[in-house]
C-alpha cells in the first residue's frame, strides 16, 4: 500500500455487513460507511417530482425525454438520513474510495454517491471480487477512476426500463385491469411462461401401451434385472415421443405393422400371456465406455438453477444466501457471468484435491473451460470459496441454508479440478420367443419373437463424482455417479421369466417452468442479465402473473390478458431475439462502442417506437377482445379477465352466462368440463345447504371472485356476516 500523510480514509460500501468484513482488514485510519444500496433514483410518485420540472409533459416519467433523455435524480425521503450521515463523513475525510460492488450497478452507485456527495478531496475506485485481506489491500494498491462508460449503459437501462414500464402500464390499467405493470425483461418472461401454459392448454394426451419384464439369468438367481419391449417382430412399439402433441396421434400415423405399432391395453395384455409361455434368451451384448467430465465453476445463472433443483430454494433466496456469504468473505462476488477461475483459486483447488481424495483424483493438467454464454460480462471471476485454503462449511462453522449454499459452491469448485469420471455402459438385446406365435402374427403379419432392451452402467473411476454431481430439470433422471449395473450376461445366455406385466402410459404436457428452467431458458437467449433474474421472478409473481405450485410457475389469466395485448401491440417488445440485442447494445454502451442517446430516441420517439405504439393502441384495442382467452378445447366457454379478476362467458340456451373463476385457478388444467361446471354452479344462486342450530340462521353456499364460500345468514344492512371459504377441492 502507497505511503502518503492522508490520516483520515473514508471508505464507502453498499452494505453495513459488507462494512463490517471490510473493517477488519484495513488499517485504524481507515473509516468504513454503507450506502445501503442506491442513494437516488428517478422519482417513484409525483411527490417526489422536483418542482422546478413538475409542469413538463415528461416529469411523470422522471427523464427529459425532449434533451437527450436526461434522468432527474432524487433522494428518496428514506434514505435522506444516510446521505446526511454520509455527508458528514465526506467533510471529515482526506481522501475517499468508492468500494461498491465490481458490476455495472455498483459501478452505478458509486458515481451517484460522488455526484450527490460532491467530495473535495481525491476519490478513488476500488474493486475486488472476494473480502479477504489479500484482495482488499491489493484493491487499495490499484484503483481507478469510476468507468463512464459501465455507468452509462447502467444508466441506459434504468431509463430503457422506466419508458416501458411508464408508458405502457397506463395503456394496460385502461384496456386489462387497474394496477397492471409491463416490463423490458418482466414481460418477456411472462410471455415465455403464457407460452408454455398455452401448449399445455392445447396438448391432447394419448395413451399407450408396453410390457415391462422382470428376468434373471439362469445360471444366477437372485440377480434380477429389468427390461422393455421395444420391437414386436422386427417392427419398434411406440413411446411418447411417437405422439403428436396437439393431435394426441402417432406423429407420421403410419398404418399398423409399417414403421411403428401402437398397442392397445387388450393387445399388450395378450402380449402377456404369450410372452409368459416363451424361451428368453440374450440375442446380443453391446458395451462401451464413456466419461464425463465436471461443469464449470458456478456463475450467478448456474448457481440459481442448482440451488433450485438440489435445495428447492426460489432465485431470490439463494441470491440472499449468497449475498450473504460473500458479504461475510466466505465465497466470491456472486453476480457473474465468467467460469472462469483465478490462477490462486485453480492451485488451491488442486491442493484440496490430493490431500482430501488423493493423487489419483487430480486432472492431470489444470483444467480450464471456454465461456459458453453470450454477452457474458461483469465480474472476471466465476463464484468459489473465498481465500486459498478452500475450507469447507464445517470448517467455516456455517450452519443450515448457508452451509447448504457454501458446500455446493465449495463441491462445484474442487470439482473442477478432479480428474474425469469413467463409465461403463451396457446394453443387453433380448429375444423372447412364445411357443404359439399366433398373438404376434395378428399384430405383425409374420412376428414371431418379442425383442426386448435392457441397459446397465456401471462407474469404473469415479474422478470428480467423490466430489459433485450435477442436478437435472427433469426430477426422474438418474444421476450419473449411481450404479445400475446389469448382470455378467453373454450372447446366447438363456434367461428365466421372473415377472411379465403389461403397462399403460399417457403423454404429459410439457412441463411448467421452475426458477431454475426459466432462469435457464433467460441466460440461452440472452435475455436479461443473471443478476437481474431473481428479481425478475420475483416482480412477475408479487404483480400477479404467475403463482408457484410446488416447484412450479404457473401463469395466471392477467399473464395471458397482458401478453395477448403486448404481442397485439408491442410484438418487438416481448420477442426474445429483440430483447437480447437490445441486451448487445447496452453491452456495447458498457464498452465504449455505442452512444446511447440515438438508441433511446428511435426506441421511444421513432416512427415505430413505444409512444407511436401507445397512442395507436388507445385507438384500436378492444378491451373486452384483448382480454378474453380462447381454445378450440373450451369450446364454447372462453374465459375473459375482468376488472375483478377472470371469468367464464358462454351463450346457454340464448342467454349469456358469466360466473367468477378462482384467482389462483392454472389455465392449463381447465378443461370444457370444468369450465361448464363452474358456470352452471355459478348461477344456480345462493343455496342453503344447512341451519346453524342457536340463531336459526340458514348456511349459504355462495360463490365470489375468489371461489365457493360459506355464509352464515343473508346479512343485515350495516352488519358484514359470518364467512368462511371452502378448502381448496372442495
Amino acid at each position: 500500500m502507497s505511503a502518503d500523510t492522508a490520516k483520515n480514509r473514508l471508505v464507502i460500501v453498499e452494505s453495513p455487513t459488507k462494512a463490517r468484513t471490510i473493517s477488519r482488514f484495513l488499517p485504524p485510519e481507515y473509516q468504513v460507511e454503507a450506502s445501503m444500496g442506491h442513494v437516488r433514483d428517478l422519482p417513484s410518485s409525483a411527490a417526489e417530482i422536483p418542482a422546478g420540472v413538475k409542469g413538463e409533459a415528461w416529469a411523470r416519467l422522471g427523464v427529459n425525454v425532449d434533451d437527450g433523455f436526461k434522468p432527474i435524480y432524487v433522494v428518496s425521503p428514506r434514505k435522506r438520513d444516510v446521505v446526511k450521515r454520509l455527508k458528514a463523513a465526506v467533510k471529515a475525510a482526506d481522501e475517499i474510495f468508492i468500494a461498491t460492488d465490481e458490476d455495472r450497478e455498483g459501478e452505478s452507485i458509486g458515481w451517484h454517491l460522488v455526484e450527490l456527495l460532491e467530495p473535495q478531496v481525491p476519490v478513488h475506485r476500488m474493486v475486488f471480487h472476494e473480502i479477504t485481506e489479500k484482495a482488499i489491500l491489493d484493491a487499495l494498491d490499484n484503483t481507478r477512476a469510476i468507468d463512464g462508460n459501465l455507468v452509462e449503459a447502467q444508466e441506459t437501462r434504468r431509463i430503457l426500463d422506466r419508458l416501458v414500464g411508464y408508458a405502457i402500464s397506463p395503456l394496460l390499467w385502461r384496456k386489462i385491469a387497474p394496477r397492471l405493470s409491463a416490463g423490458r425483461v418482466q414481460s418477456v418472461a411472462v410471455r415465455l411462461l403464457v407460452m408454455r401454459e398455452r401448449e399445455r392448454i392445447e396438448f391432447v394426451p394419448a395413451s399407450y401401451w408396453d410390457l415391462a419384464a422382470q428376468l434373471a439369468k439362469s445360471a444366477t438367481p437372485g440377480q434380477n434385472f429389468g427390461a422393455e419391449l421395444t420391437h414386436v417382430g422386427g417392427v419398434r412399439v411406440a413411446q411418447g415421443r411417437d405422439y403428436d402433441p396437439n393431435t394426441g396421434r402417432l406423429k407420421a400415423d403410419p398404418a399398423q405393422g409399417q414403421g411403428v405399432i401402437e398397442l392397445r391395453k387388450d393387445q399388450a395384455t395378450a402380449l402377456v400371456t404369450s410372452g409368459r409361455q416363451a424361451a428368453w434368451k440374450v440375442a446380443a451384448i453391446e458395451e462401451r465406455e464413456a466419461t464425463r467430465s465436471p461443469a464449470a465453476a458456478f456463475t450467478t445463472s448456474t448457481l440459481q438453477q442448482e440451488s433450485s433443483r438440489k435445495l428447492g430454494l426460489a432465485a431470490k433466496d439463494t441470491m440472499r444466501v449468497a449475498q450473504s456469504l460473500y458479504e461475510n468473505g466466505y465465497i466470491t462476488y456472486m453476480r457473474t457471468d465468467s467460469i472462469n477461475l483465478s490462477a490462486e483459486a485453480v492451485t488451491a483447488a488442486r491442493t484440496a484435491v490430493r490431500d482430501r481424495y488423493g493423487e489419483r483424483f487430480l486432472v492431470g493438467e489444470k483444467r480450464t473451460f471456454k465461456q459458453p454464454s453470450r454477452n457474458a460480462q461483469e465480474a472476471h471471476e466465476a463464484i468459489r470459496p473465498a481465500g486459498t485454503e478452500m475450507k469447507t462449511a464445517e470448517e467455516h462453522g456455517l450452519r443450515g441454508v448457508e452451509a447448504s449454499l457454501y458446500d455446493l459452491i465449495w463441491k462445484r469448485t474442487i470439482a473442477t479440478q478432479m480428474a474425469d469420471a469413467r463409465l461403463k455402459f451396457v446394453t443387453a438385446r433380448i429375444e423372447a420367443t412364445p411357443r404359439d406365435g399366433a398373438v404376434l402374427a395378428q399384430l405383425v403379419p409374420g412376428a414371431t419373437s418379442l425383442a426386448f432392451r435392457a441397459s446397465g452402467r456401471t462407474v469404473l473411476f469415479p474422478g470428480f463424482f467423490r466430489a459433485y454431481v450435477e442436478g437435472s430439470d427433469d426430477p426422474d433422471a438418474a444421476l450419473d455417479d449411481r450404479d445400475q449395473p446389469l448382470p455378467q450376461l453373454a450372447q446366447g445366455d438363456g434367461l428365466d421369466l421372473i415377472d411379465l406385466e403389461a403397462t399403460g402410459h399417457e403423454t404429459k404436457p410439457p412441463a411448467r417452468f421452475t426458477d431454475a428452467s426459466l432462469v435457464k431458458l433467460l441466460e440461452s437467449e440472452g435475455i436479461g442479465r443473471p443478476s437481474t433474474y431473481a428479481s425478475i421472478i420475483d416482480t412477475i409473481q408479487a404483480r400477479g402473473y404467475a403463482r408457484k405450485q410446488g416447484q412450479q410457475l404457473v401463469p395466471t389469466f392477467t399473464a395471458f390478458a397482458t401478453t395477448n395485448l403486448l404481442e397485439h401491440q408491442f410484438r418487438r417488445l416481448v420477442d426474445t431475439e429483440f430483447t437480447a440485442g437490445m441486451e448487445t447494445v447496452l453491452d456495447d454502451i458498457a464498452a465504449g462502442q455505442r452512444v446511447s442517446t440515438s438508441y433511446l430516441h428511435d426506441f421511444y420517439l421513432g416512427d415505430d417506437g413505444i409512444v407511436s405504439r401507445v397512442e395507436q393502441g388507445i385507438e384500436a384495442i378492444d378491451p373486452r377482445e384483448i382480454s378474453t382467452v380462447r381454445s378450440d378445447k373450451w369450446d364454447p366457454y372462453v374465459v375473459r379477465v375482468g376488472r375483478y379478476g377472470p371469468y367464464v362467458e358462454a351463450t346457454i340456451d340464448g342467454a349469456t352466462l358469466t360466473t367468477s373463476l378462482p384467482s389462483d385457478v392454472a389455465p392449463g388444467d381447465l378443461d370444457r368440463e370444468a369450465l361448464a361446471t363452474a358456470l352452471t354452479e355459478g348461477n344456480i344462486g345462493d343455496v342453503t345447504v344447512a341451519v346453524e342450530p342457536e340463531s336459526q340462521e340458514p348456511i349459504l353456499l355462495k360463490r365470489g371472485p375468489f371461489g365457493p364460500y360459506l355464509q352464515l345468514g343473508a346479512g343485515i344492512e350495516g352488519a358484514k356476516p359470518k364467512r368462511v371459504s371452502l378448502p381448496q377441492g372442495v
